[in-house]
């Protein structure tokens, strides 16, 4: 299927970035247009019924929304699927990719955190997602030595997880040697590595200094 894919995003969205990694892992050309999420243009509220991205235009006139909607069209429209053929370990994988989102709303609510309380309740939760992911993970990859769409899923997560560690750590790296691994290994990826603009680590690193007055004593002074 020839294709031509645009794809809508914000420089910081993790959602974004999942769409990106995966058309870089299979080499999908594709390109991507920036948007400015607080003042979007007036062309984007025509595309996108949500209102968020990523919203990806394929072949000029559809649009397709949602990030795992998007990874599962790029995976099936493209030669070499990277989901699981069994269609119970897929089942999981889905699920699993939806923890992971989960995840990324308790990174949003530590990153904006304005106290204490607030900060130690997310962190709270997201390590309480950090031990499943534990549990679960095969290793070195979630499946075990081959990436899978959930893997994409989740590399942006650790991609900020990191740079958080430089400063404050929110996790223990030797407490979870398997998720630890993890992480190194969807790190080391190029499709990981290049799926975020060059300007990525400051720009998330304003974004706290603008939402969260405690998280910004933790992570940006």
């Amino acid at each position: 299927m020839e294709l031509d894919l645009e794809l809508i995003s914000f420089k910081l969205c993790p959602f974004v970035q999942r769409s990106v990694i995966m058309m870089l892992h299979k080499d999908v050309p594709h390109r991507i247009t920036f948007i400015d999420l607080s003042d979007p243009p007036e062309w984007f509220h025509d595309l996108s019924p949500t209102g968020a991205v990523p919203v990806m235009k394929v072949n000029g006139d559809t649009v397709l929304f949602e990030s795992a909607v998007i990874a599962e069209f790029i995976d099936e429209a493209t030669p070499g699927n990277v989901q699981p053929t069994d269609p119970l370990l897929r089942a999981k994988n889905r699920a699993w990719t939806e923890f992971g989102s989960a995840a990324f709303g308790d990174m949003f609510q530590l990153t904006g955190a304005n106290d204490e309380q607030s900060y130690k309740k997310a962190r709270q939760s997201l390590i309480e997602k950090l031990d499943w992911f534990e549990e679960i993970i095969e290793g070195p990859y979630f499946n075990g030595e081959e990436p899978a769409l959930v893997d994409f899923a989740v590399a942006p997560l650790f991609m900020r997880l990191e740079l958080l560690n430089e400063k404050c750590r929110v996790y223990e790296r030797d407490d979870y040697p398997k998720v630890s691994t993890w992480s190194d290994h969807l790190l080391a990826m190029p499709s990981v590595q290049n799926s975020v603009v060059p300007e990525f680590a400051q720009m998330y690193r304003n974004s706290i200094k603008m939402r969260g007055a405690y998280a910004k004593t933790l992570f940006c002074e």
